[in-house]
C-alpha cells in the first residue's frame, strides 16, 4: 500500500474507540505521530457521542466494548453522520468479520496487528473519502445506472435492487460500481484490492471475499459469481 498522501489526510481527525489502555495509547500515540488529531473513547457510549461531536475522517473501533459493543456503535454513528470505520477484534472469526462489514464497518483488523499496517490501512481510507470527494465536486452527474432489476445512482452514492433501497458501506458501493460496470467480466481480487481499495499487493484478498460476502448477503446471491482462484463477475439480473 502507499503511504503517498494528501492534504485533507494530513489535516484528518481519527477516533479511537479501545478499551484497553495499553493498546488505545500505542495506537493514539502512533496516529498523532502521522499528523493527525487523534481523540480516544474508551467505551461504546462515549464512542458513539465522540463521533457525533468530532465528525471525525477515520474512527479505528473494536469491538467488544463496555457499555455498547464496536457493532451497535457501528450502527448507530453510521446512522446519524457515515464514516469509514476500521474494526479491530481480539477474535480472528469470518463470522465476526462479516457482521462487522453488515452493520457498516469499512475494513477489519485482528489483534494482534502491525502498527504499520494500521496506518497503511488508514491512510488508504482517507485517500479514497478524499478521491469520492473530488469525483462528486468535479464530474458530471450521470444517469442511474440501470442493470435488470438493479439501479446504481452514482451521483447519490444509492443502490436499489427491485425499487427497494440497499443500504452500502462506501466501500461495498464502490466495489459493486467496478463490478457492474464490467458485467460478466471476472475481475481478479488482486486488481479490485488495487482499485477499490488502492492495495498494491496481494495480503488483502480475504477482504475482498469477505466484502462480496457482504453484498451477497444484501443484494443477493445470483448478481456476483465467483470464479475460483481467479476473482469474481457481476452476473446482470432479469428485469
Amino acid at each position: 500500500m502507499s503511504p503517498t498522501g494528501s492534504a485533507g489526510q494530513q489535516n484528518a481527525t481519527v477516533l479511537v474507540v479501545e478499551d484497553e489502555p495499553a493498546i488505545a495509547t500505542a495506537i493514539a500515540q502512533r496516529l498523532s505521530a502521522e499528523g493527525w488529531r487523534v481523540e480516544v473513547a474508551r467505551d461504546g457510549l462515549s464512542g458513539v457521542d465522540a463521533a457525533n461531536r468530532l465528525r471525525p475522517d477515520v474512527m479505528v473501533l473494536d469491538v467488544m466494548l463496555p457499555g455498547i459493543d464496536g457493532l451497535e456503535v457501528t450502527r448507530r454513528v453510521q446512522a446519524e453522520h457515515p464514516v469509514p470505520i476500521l474494526m479491530l477484534t481480539a477474535r480472528d472469526d469470518e463470522t465476526d468479520m462479516l457482521v462487522g462489514l453488515g452493520v457498516g464497518a469499512d475494513d477489519y483488523m485482528t489483534k494482534p496487528f502491525s502498527m504499520r499496517e494500521l496506518v497503511a490501512r488508514i491512510k488508504v481510507l482517507l485517500r479514497r473519502v478524499d478521491r469520492a470527494a473530488q469525483a462528486a465536486s468535479t464530474a458530471p452527474v450521470e444517469p442511474p445506472m440501470a442493470i435488470g432489476d438493479v439501479t446504481i445512482d452514482k451521483a447519490q452514492r444509492r443502490v436499489y435492487r427491485a425499487g427497494d433501497e440497499v443500504h452500502l458501506t462506501p466501500t461495498e458501493f464502490e466495489l459493486l460500481v467496478m463490478l457492474a460496470t464490467s458485467p460478466k467480466t471476472v475481475l481478479t481480487r488482486e486488481r479490485l484490492l488495487a482499485e477499490v481499495w488502492d492495495w498494491a499487493d496481494a495480503s488483502g484478498t480475504r477482504t475482498v471475499d469477505s466484502h462480496i460476502k457482504a453484498l451477497r448477503r444484501k443484494l443477493g446471491a445470483d448478481l456476483i459469481r465467483t470464479v475460483h482462484g481467479v476473482g469474481y463477475a457481476f452476473e446482470p439480473p432479469a428485469e
